[in-house]
């Protein structure tokens, strides 16, 4: 496995990126959609877990318009210094972003149906939007809020977008996510499926927001273990 920082070409500048590329070939690719704390170690990490599991990975830096930046320090975040990071960041501007990664990914030879797209929080409701106006080989949500009722950030709700999903989309959620009630997840359950691609929604008892995330207290193992066997199993299945 290798890894390096890189950067693309946007109409709003240079963003960077963080790659990981696997040794021989690989599976397919997977576009990696941040938290709303940036690329962060944890999200390297993801990117690096996609590689070893056979996919070239790349997590683009959203938050360049502000000039980027992460926060790692879960423990300690200042929501004021967090919402200076997503400056100029839209819905618009998200689908810019990863058709600039896209660019990237079919010039090292990977067509857009050999390619994934999997997001967590901010990163999860933006991994339903591309879902829904660009046609990928899979994409994964991991508790994205905002899709059915708003969120912390304000973005426009994406429920109406539900039965016009272009690729095929699993989303993962837990029942105690103070952000994302059970009854949001169930409406979006019955919304998706009348979309005309394949679609599943699993919740899981007893683990909250961000459960996937072994660098939060709200880590919860089970659900994240399951979560992410759930997740490359949609990738195989989709992007081969």
């Amino acid at each position: 496995m290798t890894d390096e920082r890189a950067n693309v070409q946007t109409p709003d500048g240079v963003m960077d990126v963080y790659e990981a590329g696997v040794d021989g070939d690989p599976k397919g690719a997977v576009i990696v959609i941040q938290e709303a704390f940036g690329v962060n170690e944890h999200i390297r990490d993801v990117t690096r877990r996609l590689a070893a599991a056979g996919y070239h990975a790349v997590a683009p830096a959203l938050f360049h318009r502000a000039g980027g930046g992460a926060i790692d320090d879960y423990d300690h975040v200042d929501f004021n210094e967090m919402l200076k990071l997503f400056e100029g960041v839209t819905d618009d501007g998200v689908l810019t972003d990863v058709d600039a990664t896209l660019g990237r990914l079919r010039d090292q030879g990977f067509a857009d149906s050999r390619v994934g797209i999997v997001g967590f929080c901010f990163g999860g409701r933006a991994t339903f939007l591309v879902a829904a106006r660009r046609a990928l080989g899979a994409a994964v949500t991991f508790y994205g809020g905002g899709i059915v009722t708003p969120g912390h950030f304000q973005f426009p709700t994406l429920i109406d977008d539900a039965a016009r999903l272009r690729t095929a989309w699993l989303g993962l959620f837990g029942d105690e996510d103070g952000g994302i009630p059970v009854e949001d997840v169930e409406r979006l359950r019955a919304a998706v499926a009348a979309a005309p691609v394949e679609t599943e929604v699993v919740r899981y008892p007893g683990a909250g927001h961000g459960f996937h995330c072994d660098a939060r207290s709200a880590y919860h193992e089970p659900s994240a273990r399951d979560g992410w066997s759930r997740a490359l199993a949609w990738f195989d299945r989709h992007l081969r």
